[in-house]
């Protein structure tokens, strides 16, 4: 026995509904969202939002008044980095059962997202695993340090 026309549209409808609902749930569960993160040398800790911005900033234990701008700015940006990259995969985790398909017999496909097109660079900013590239924030650091503006080292500035 065949569906008919209407009936289809029905099931349509209810399935967008169910659709929208989920979606709406996943937007509400965002919008307190926050993810709290600290520089690896424990000097700065930010806050992330939920659409990444930077929604605090502390300055920790007086260490930023031992450090030049540079080192300050580093510390500031690779914690910016993580905890972007950090709410970025908790939005992810939220919103991928939409994005699955929901099986032939229903016939309702998931949404299609490219998360590296939607968060571009944040992603990049995950913690490291074993065999991935050095982030930008690392490489700042060595060469803040090879400069001698990091640690002790009395080296000249130009």
């Amino acid at each position: 026995m065949t569906e008919s026309i209407e009936q289809r549209i029905k099931k349509a409808m209810a399935e967008l509904e169910s659709v929208q609902e989920a979606v709406a749930r996943a937007e509400d569960r965002m919008a307190g969202a926050t993810e709290t993160v600290r520089s690896r040398d424990r000097s700065v800790e930010v806050v992330i939002g939920p659409q990444g911005e930077l929604a605090g900033l502390k300055f920790l234990d007086s260490k930023y008044r031992s450090m030049n701008a540079a080192q300050l700015a580093a510390s500031v940006m690779e914690a910016a980095e993580r905890g972007r990259a950090r709410m970025a995969r908790q939005v992810m985790d939220v919103f991928e059962p939409l994005t699955r398909a929901e099986g032939a017999a229903s016939g309702v496909r998931g949404v299609d997202l490219d998360w590296d097109r939607v968060f571009g660079s944040a992603l990049a900013g995950e913690d490291e695993a074993p065999g991935r590239p050095r982030r930008s924030a690392d490489r700042l650091r060595d060469e803040i340090h090879e400069d001698g503006y990091g640690g002790h080292h009395g080296g000249k500035r130009s």
